[in-house]
């Protein structure tokens, strides 16, 4: 995996899928797009179904929502100074740490089975996901990566993989420390982020269906 860094956005294959994932709600379609909206750059989402399209589209304007977000903003502002640009990714780890931990609050369905049928659908559409998402994909399931989130030990290994993958220094191994010393304050934000982030996504998905 890379991380790949621009003046403006930072992508890596390990950034925040359980939102992503949990946010495309129960469409394949939708979830499909949403996994591999990563690897498909520019109109290249034109190649795939109309649902998968949609997944795409929608996982766009949830990192634009996202990035544009003043809460959002305020956690990356408390990691500016030390991760720079690598803040919003250390943000978006963190954010799926408490939507992980914090799992019965967003779903009625357990975290591992959750995780195992998103692993099933992935696995189901496997011949046509981009190779990136393929590569991916193992990595995901060998190390479980939608349930490690949960855990300070898991994100921790997140990072470090983050920050070993990555083309110059981050510091991101050093990342968990932050989020113990600030873990309130990260989760109090969360907490008033995430529900904006629900309401937008099922407004756009209503959109979707209308169209």
């Amino acid at each position: 995996m890379v991380i790949i860094i621009c003046e403006k956005h930072i992508t890596t294959n390990t950034m925040n899928f359980l939102s992503h994932l949990h946010l495309s709600g129960n469409s394949e379609g939708l979830i499909i797009g949403n996994y591999i909206a990563d690897s498909v750059k520019g109109s290249a989402y034109n190649l795939f179904s109309p649902e998968i399209q949609q997944g795409i589209l929608l996982h766009r304007k949830i990192d634009t929502f996202t990035d544009t977000h003043p809460i959002v903003e305020q956690s990356k502002q408390r990691l500016r100074e030390k991760y720079r640009k690598y803040a919003s990714v250390i943000v978006d780890i963190y954010y799926d740490h408490y939507l992980a931990s914090n799992w019965q609050t967003y779903s009625d369905v357990g975290l591992q089975d959750f995780a195992n049928n998103m692993y099933e659908i992935v696995m189901k559409h496997h011949t046509i996901l981009p190779e990136k998402s393929k590569r991916f994909t193992g990595y995901m399931m060998q190390y479980n990566i939608l349930h490690a989130y949960s855990t300070l030990e898991g994100i921790e290994r997140v990072l470090q993989g983050m920050a070993r993958r990555s083309t110059f220094q981050s510091n991101m191994e050093y990342a968990t420390e932050d989020l113990k010393e600030h873990y309130q304050l990260f989760a109090e934000e969360f907490a008033l982020f995430f529900p904006e982030l629900q309401s937008y996504v099922k407004h756009s998905i209503s959109q979707f269906h209308s169209l």
